[in-house]
């Protein structure tokens, strides 16, 4: 399957990614400018009531990101927005998935809309979105 082919219902190929780390979040907070201590300090984690750290929604959202530049590129994305539905623990496993929802015709572009989805391995959902991109 191309971009070009692409259809109502068609999936993209998932993006698997390793468990989160305490190094991987670490590492997005020096990257990202986000050093709420919440996402790297397991006593503020706890002092909150939570089991443990848990990371930066914006890691997720780039992981979505970076599924829809490997199979499109940056030029042809059109929109991208999500909203957060859970946070992803330390050691979570996510994987993102996009499917077709819609392929329309708009201003003379080939225009697919996705249903993008961020799963941990043990079925948390942790976030929901859409992205439109032209199709080549």
């Amino acid at each position: 399957m191309t971009n070009s082919t692409l259809e109502v219902g068609d999936a993209l190929a998932e993006l698997v990614l390793e468990p989160i780390s305490r190094t991987t979040l670490a590492l997005f907070a020096g990257a990202s400018g986000d050093h709420n201590p919440i996402h790297i300090d397991q006593d503020v984690a706890e002092s909150a009531g939570l089991d443990d750290v848990f990371a930066h929604g914006m890691l997720s959202m780039a992981y979505l990101g970076r599924l829809l530049t490997d199979n499109f590129g940056l030029e042809p994305l059109r929109s991208y927005s999500t909203r957060f539905a859970s946070i992803t623990p330390v050691h979570g496993q996510p994987t993102c998935r996009a499917t077709v929802r819609e392929v329309d015709e708009s201003s003379g572009e080939r225009l697919a809309t996705l249903d993008l989805t961020v799963i941990l391995a043990d079925g948390t959902t942790t976030l929901i979105g859409e992205a439109v991109v032209a199709l080549n």
